[in-house]
């Protein structure tokens, strides 16, 4: 496939439509956290799980303003780390895009096995380890072609996941109103009394800490935007549809688990699959493991494709070696394709080499970085507006209630990192994640000094060049 260096000649794409953008941004939401994790949050706090879902979406809907509102001044295949550089600076751009990338490229290994270990529960005779390689050879194919593909790959799958939703909704609330034949209906026991928070604040703050990851991803719609053909059209119509409707699914589908499967019951390692047992669903778990490895291999396709972007862009900011910024004539960065498929790759290969001793320990390094992705959207997109505000520059998309409801997103991450380092559990996590932070802040400090010395010796040599000539 023959390579364009200069991105400047040859630019991203922009054959993503407002469909693919709007389903993407819903679905990157609904992932297997929810089909299949959610079941911690209800066992930690009970019915109240929900308090805590209405928290951890009421912090998405703002971060998804706050993040669309920059992406539609400024559509970047970069988002968040560009946002962060211009308000901020490079050094702290770069950290954050760097960040993420590493999230992505561990996650990509994670969701290859995952997707493959529980097909291995259906069809056993197949192995984990080729069908992980065939999922990560199919999706990088995917994403080497063009754009387009991978954008009506991802409106397929989060429609898939959209319409298990809908379908789990329709049983659900069948089997809370007694509709469904021949099976009495549970009604709101598990709401009342002592039932609805048995473990009190403490365990609607613990759930919170939990269950906020579900909702991780939501921001590549921010660097999707870059490739639409009219961003500022694409990002509103995307953060306006979909804000609405993960609070319906999420909010909707935790209240039918919350409702029908009670605290301490062993149908919360498979919530999903219990309510539709609940209900006399024939097949419920090979369903809900279906519609699990559907979600596993979506989040794989967008986080490959979210980590390639962001290599682009670093690589165009010189935050990364310059041969990331590579393109094709279809106007995909190949180079940074392949080495963030690559990262992921090794990882497939060493945890399987060394089961239990590699991708766990990634996994707790990276595993708080959409908290500080969603801390730096914020962040920025406060800097930023007060600079446009200032100005009197014109926004194509403005959130509302600003700088009280940006405000507001901050403080719901500062109560997020005060409960993660309170708990022993999450503690280790959250230091791993600030280490990690911080050696790549040095890195990205020292490779910014370094260009800026290159930058200054350069010119002076042109000068003396200059002054011979003379």
């Amino acid at each position: 496939m023959e390579q364009q260096t200069k991105t400047s000649a040859r630019p991203l794409g922009a054959a993503l439509k407002p469909r693919q953008l709007t389903m993407m941004g819903l679905g990157s939401a609904i992932g297997a956290g929810l089909f299949i994790g959610s079941g911690a949050g209800i066992q930690a706090a009970g019915p109240a799980v929900l308090i805590s879902y209405l928290v951890a979406g009421t912090l998405i809907i703002l971060v998804m303003w706050a993040l669309g509102e920059m992406a539609a001044a400024n559509p970047d295949s970069g988002a968040f780390s560009v946002y962060t550089a211009k308000a901020y600076g490079p050094v702290a751009g770069a950290t954050v895009g760097w960040l993420w990338w590493l999230q992505l490229v561990v996650v990509i290994a994670a969701e290859a096995l995952g997707a493959a270990g529980l097909l291995a529960t259906i069809f056993p005779a197949l192995p984990v380890w080729l069908m992980a390689f065939v999922f990560i050879v199919v999706l990088t194919a995917v994403n080497l072609t063009s754009v387009k593909n991978f954008g009506e790959f991802e409106f397929w799958f989060a429609l898939f996941k959209v319409a298990a939703i809908v379908g789990f909704l329709l049983v659900g609330f069948a089997l809370l109103f007694g509709l469904v034949p021949g099976v009495q209906s549970p009604g709101m026991a598990n709401f009342t009394g002592a039932g609805f928070a048995p473990s009190g604040f403490g365990g609607i703050a613990t759930a919170l800490f939990v269950v906020a990851f579900a909702f991780g991803g939501t921001e590549i719609v921010s660097v999707a935007a870059a490739e639409t053909a009219e961003p500022a059209c694409s990002v509103k119509k995307a953060v306006r549809t979909v804000l609405w409707r993960i609070l319906v699914f999420y909010i909707g589908a935790i209240f039918v688990i919350a409702a029908v499967v009670p605290v301490g019951s062993a149908g919360l390692k498979s919530p999903f699959a219990a309510v539709l047992d609940a209900a006399g669903m024939p097949g419920a778990a090979t369903a809900i493991t279906l519609v699990a490895v559907a979600a596993l291999l979506s989040a794989l396709n967008a986080n490959l494709y979210g980590a390639s972007r962001m290599a682009f862009s670093l690589a165009e900011r010189g935050e990364a070696p310059r041969w990331l910024a590579s393109v094709s004539k279809a106007r995909v960065p190949v180079v940074a394709v392949l080495a963030s498929v690559a990262f992921g790759v090794v990882t497939v290969v060493l945890e399987l080499m060394f089961p239990e001793m590699v991708l766990g320990v990634l996994l707790n390094i990276v595993g708080s970085t959409c908290l500080l992705v969603w801390t730096s959207a914020l962040l920025a997109q406060l800097a930023l507006r007060l600079r446009a505000d200032r100005e009197g520059t014109e926004l194509p998309l403005r959130m509302p209630g600003f700088p009280w409801l940006t405000s507001l997103g901050l403080v719901i991450l500062a109560a997020i990192f005060t409960v993660g380092f309170i708990g022993e559990d999450s503690r280790p996590q959250l230091l791993s994640t600030f280490a990690l932070v911080a050696v790549l802040t040095v890195g990205c400090w020292v490779n910014h000094r370094s260009r800026k010395v290159s930058a200054a010796v350069g010119s002076s040599k042109e000068a003396k060049q200059s002054v011979l000539i003379d």
